[in-house]
């Protein structure tokens, strides 16, 4: 049973059908094979009750707060001022990227938002100061990822739901292990232009006081996120409610800057829109997949196949590493949490792992699937944005982010406290 599941996802997926399609074909298809009861039958109502769940109402609020802060060119203004603030370390503007990254991260909660919208400014930078392509361009793409890991993230309130898991706590635990991975890309960046100097470009000169009146242009994201997470934590809201007073602050500030127009809201609304039907089907179609897996028995016959392997927590946890990026070469990263959480969760936390610890690890290790070949979102999204030139400049670039992604989850398990220290003090 479990080798034919697998055998039907991997042609699934190899036929390049959508995996929100897949999943749900996958479990159409084991309904008949494996179950004496038509399980489709109750498609409707698992869609029902996939999308009746208040916390996902803060999914497309999150995607539109990023898409209104992409439009009104606040991004654009940011990148700016973080050049000005981080280009004389070695590597230069590959600083700014990060650090604009970061930042962005810190309002969108969203990966590929963050990728391309700093993507897009940075760019043009590249042949203008002379920087090594390959690591500016894995530079974007791992900066992208932090959008999943430091709060608000879509990724942990999809975790948060599938493991009835505090997000609030789970927010908190995100920021430490967020910016310290931030610390590291930046590490990386100066070791790489330490050793090899031409990489790092041509030196972008500022004064104090240039850099001093750019600090404006770092106020409206900053904003926003003291207005969405500060909600939440002084009490006053939910993550659905933070997500909201998010989205009316980014309308505020877009309107004060007078970059609020109907075309401006119109194409903010369309591309949440479609991101939103995109996550929505997946959920829906790896929804009806679990149930199908819990009631024909796949999920307890794969639970009992790994823990009858006998290993020791120290061991499981370097198979859930090896699991997740074997998976992340051939899976979408959203999709890959919702199909492998309900599963991969419960065992681990058997095994004495705490579930927000494990969140962030998580999230970690999906961070890596999304610039690791050949399906990582952030890897096609960079490369998209040039429009020209090799994936392999993107991938190759990527390598050396992807180590340091190894480093940081050496030490969350090394020191577990980098995520539970602020959980266990406000949360």
């Amino acid at each position: 049973m479990i080798a034919t599941a697998l055998i039907l996802l991997l042609v699934l997926i190899g036929l390049s059908i959508p995996v929100g399609a897949a999943l749900g074909v996958l479990g159409l298809t084991l309904d008949p094979l494996f179950s004496m009861l038509p399980l489709s039958r109750a498609l409707g109502e698992l869609s029902w009750s996939a999308n009746n769940e208040f916390l996902l109402v803060a999914i497309p609020l999150f995607i539109l707060l990023g898409e209104v802060l992409l439009r009104a060119g606040f991004a654009e203004k940011m990148y700016s001022s973080m050049s000005l603030w981080l280009s004389w370390l070695p590597g230069g503007l590959m600083h700014a990227n990060i650090g604009a990254s970061t930042l962005f991260s810190a309002t969108s909660g969203s990966s590929v938002a963050t990728a391309a919208t700093v993507g897009t400014v940075a760019l043009p930078q590249i042949k203008r100061y002379g920087y090594n392509e390959p690591l500016f361009l894995g530079s974007l793409a791992a900066g992208g990822t932090l959008g999943i890991l430091i709060p608000p993230s879509i990724n942990l309130v999809i975790y948060g739901v599938l493991t009835n898991s505090s997000v609030p706590k789970l927010y908190l635990a995100g920021i430490i292990p967020g910016f310290a991975m931030a610390a590291l890309f930046m590490l990386t960046i100066i070791v790489a232009c330490i050793v090899k100097p031409s990489w790092g470009g041509q030196k972008i000169h500022a004064t104090w006081g240039e850099r001093i009146r750019s600090l404006v242009h770092l106020g409206p994201p900053l904003a926003i996120f003291l207005l969405v997470v500060g909600s939440i934590y002084a009490g006053l809201a939910t993550p659905t409610e933070a997500a909201a007073l998010g989205v009316t602050g980014a309308l505020i500030l877009a309107a004060w800057f007078r970059k609020l127009t109907w075309t401006m809201l119109r194409e903010s609304i369309e591309g949440t829109m479609r991101s939103t039907a995109m996550i929505m089907l997946i959920v829906i179609a790896a929804g009806f997949l679990n149930f199908v897996m819990s009631a024909t028995g796949l999920t307890s016959a794969i639970t009992d196949s790994i823990t009858g392997l006998g290993f020791s927590p120290a061991w499981m946890l370097l198979v859930l590493v090896v699991f997740y990026l074997v998976l992340g070469c051939f899976m979408e990263t959203l999709s890959m949490m919702i199909t492998t959480i309900p599963i991969v969760a419960p065992i681990m936390i058997a095994l004495g792992f705490d579930p927000i610890w494990l969140g962030i690890v998580i999230i970690i290790l999906v961070e890596a699937a999304l610039i690791t070949p050949p399906v990582g979102l952030n890897l096609f999204v960079v490369q998209s944005l040039r429009k020209s030139g090799s994936m392999n400049s993107v991938i190759i670039g990527s390598l050396p982010f992807v180590a340091a992604m190894f480093v940081m989850l050496l030490l969350l398990a090394l020191v577990p406290d980098l995520a539970l220290w602020l959980p266990r003090v406000f949360g």
